[in-house]
């Protein structure tokens, strides 16, 4: 025989079908039970005999595509937003830590000054001129300087004399120096509009002045209105606008290169006929020693006088500290074309010659209503003697 025989296995069960292999649970059909019918509240079970099918072979249930776990939004939501946004704002200094932060460097210069002059000395007559020409190179001034030594002279001579004690007296004469002149701006509010003319050399903040002022008069409740004057530069022109922006105040302006006086003249009486409270008019910056330019100055303020006689009722000259003595001729000479009737002091941050307005306040008088430390809108306050005489004197 040529076939092969058939096993035992063969035999056995020779007649019968060969058997299927089980078919794995995730092959089966799903059937309409498994999903429940919208109008089923429960479905019915399945009757095959794959109750459980391995969690790793299951198919997922139907839901949601692509959700995110509970917890995982949870802690995301926690670190999305950096906590330095949520974060309050850190408190800001006051006036007089700004303030002496802005005068240290005048104030490191004069008090390390007095401190050499007085370790371990007696006050004799080389002491005090010593202290003498210390006080004038810090720009204080011939007068104020004697006022100084004087006192010393008369209360301490021939004692022992600590640099503390010598600073202590420095604060008290600066402060009787520049306590008459400290005094506000004030708005006549019978004069609709109050006009301010904002006058002063190139660079020494004019502009920026004027937008500070605007946002403390808006703040105020005033209605404000702003005049681009320095027509000689585009960029003082768009900086002017920046500002009517921030504050509300309508800028009026006119192309680069035109009028001044024209353009004040517009201001005036648009500025009358709206019923302002206040107009502050920029003008360009003029070295004092150009005569053509004083000329024009002049001439804006006599048309200004044409729309408004009384006007302008504050002219602001803006002295930049920087600027040491140079400013003393500045107040001169703006005094008498001008007629300066106010004094704005800026950059003491940037300087070790704040003293300088002590000597402008001991040889002019005129008011000094606000100083500046910064650039920041808040920068700009109202003057204070006293905290400008501690500040510079080392005692704050």
């Amino acid at each position: 025989m040529t076939d092969k025989k058939p096993g035992f296995f063969q035999r056995l069960f020779g007649n019968q079908p060969a058997p299927v292999p089980p078919v794995p649970p995730e092959a089966l059909p799903e059937t309409p039970a498994v999903v429940p019918e919208p109008v089923a509240p429960t479905p019915e079970p399945v009757p095959e005999p794959v109750q459980q099918p391995e969690p790793v072979d299951a198919p997922p249930p139907p839901g949601p595509p692509e959700t995110t776990p509970d917890y995982i939004e949870a802690v995301e939501d926690h670190f999305v937003t950096p906590p330095a946004v949520v974060a309050a704002p850190a408190q800001r200094q006051s006036w007089f830590s700004r303030l002496t932060s802005g005068l240290k460097r005048s104030s490191d210069n004069l008090t390390s000054s007095i401190t050499s002059v007085f370790t371990k000395r007696k006050l004799d007559a080389a002491t005090l001129d010593e202290l003498e020409d210390v006080l004038i190179q810090a720009d204080l001034g011939l007068e104020t300087a004697m006022s100084i030594t004087e006192t010393l002279r008369r209360d301490r001579f021939d004692r022992e004399v600590s640099d503390s004690e010598v600073r202590a007296v420095l604060a008290t004469e600066v402060e009787k120096v520049l306590g008459p002149v400290a005094l506000p701006l004030t708005v006549d509010t019978d004069k609709k509009p109050f006009i301010i003319l904002m006058i002063g050399v190139n660079g020494s903040g004019k502009t920026t002045t004027i937008g500070k002022l605007a946002q403390k008069f808006a703040a105020e409740g005033k209605s404000v209105m702003l005049a681009a004057g320095d027509t000689f530069r585009a960029a003082a022109i768009e900086q002017l606008q920046v500002w009517g922006k921030r504050t509300g105040a309508p800028v009026i302006s006119k192309p680069a290169g035109s009028d001044a006086s024209g353009l004040a003249f517009d201001a005036v009486t648009q500025a009358k006929a709206e019923g302002r409270d206040v107009l502050i008019i920029d003008t360009a910056g003029r070295l004092q020693n150009r005569d053509e330019l004083m000329d024009e100055l002049e001439k804006v303020i006599r048309v200004i006088k044409k729309v408004e006689p009384s006007a302008p009722h504050a002219t602001l000259l803006t002295l930049d500290a920087t600027t040491g003595q140079n400013a003393l001729k500045q107040v001169e000479i703006f005094g008498k074309r001008a007629g300066v009737t106010g004094l704005v002091m800026t950059k003491l941050d940037g300087t070790a010659r704040g003293g300088i307005l002590v000597a402008i306040a001991k040889k002019f008088g005129l008011p000094v209503h606000f100083i500046g430390v910064g650039e920041g809108v808040d920068d700009l306050e109202p003057f204070e003697a006293k905290d400008f005489a501690s500040a510079i004197a080392g005692q704050g």
